[in-house]
């Protein structure tokens, strides 16, 4: 089962080919992959923080403990299943700090946080959150540091973490 998986994840990765040749994809394709960073959404719920409401400090705060809790489950999983990422090299930075791609850190954090804005922030936020997380996810597949099952493995798992999140707060 996971050669015929790995299988039909190599037959997408012609997909982060198509980026190379396109300068102006490869750009957006890049800033959409790291919009999903970790240190990038913490600065943001940070200032979110420092500056908001009641509200919005309530808000910025369960987000960055769901961030936390997700790389935490994120990073047990990689370590227990090991799967190398696609050959490449663009993100060298990936590569050398975390070689493992399944599942996919950022679309797991960026599905999490959707189902967290929808339950939790206006309606803006989680609409905003719901149509951006799948970009992130095929940013990650087009820039060639995760295949295709890395991103819905990780969205999956944002999904029931976010929802595990919203029953508890």
């Amino acid at each position: 089962m996971r050669q015929r998986i790995q299988a039909l994840d190599d037959q997408f990765a012609g997909l982060s080919s198509s980026v190379e040749h396109s300068k102006v994809i490869r750009i957006l394709a890049a800033v959409t992959a790291h919009s999903g960073d970790s240190w990038f959404w913490l600065i943001g719920l940070g200032l979110v923080w420092w500056f908001g409401n009641e509200y919005w400090k309530h808000l910025a705060l369960v987000m960055v403990v769901s961030i936390a809790v997700t790389a935490l489950i994120v990073m047990i999983i990689k370590f227990s299943v090991r799967r190398s990422r696609p050959e490449g090299e663009w993100g060298r930075i990936y590569r050398s700090t975390d070689p493992h791609s399944f599942p996919s850190g950022h679309a797991t954090r960026s599905a999490m946080l959707a189902v967290v804005g929808l339950g939790l922030g206006p309606l803006w936020l989680g609409l905003t959150l719901v149509v951006w997380a799948p970009l992130v996810g095929i940013a990650r597949i087009a820039m060639g540091v995760h295949y295709p099952t890395d991103v819905l493995a990780g969205m999956l798992l944002g999904i029931v973490i976010g929802l595990v999140i919203l029953i508890i707060v």
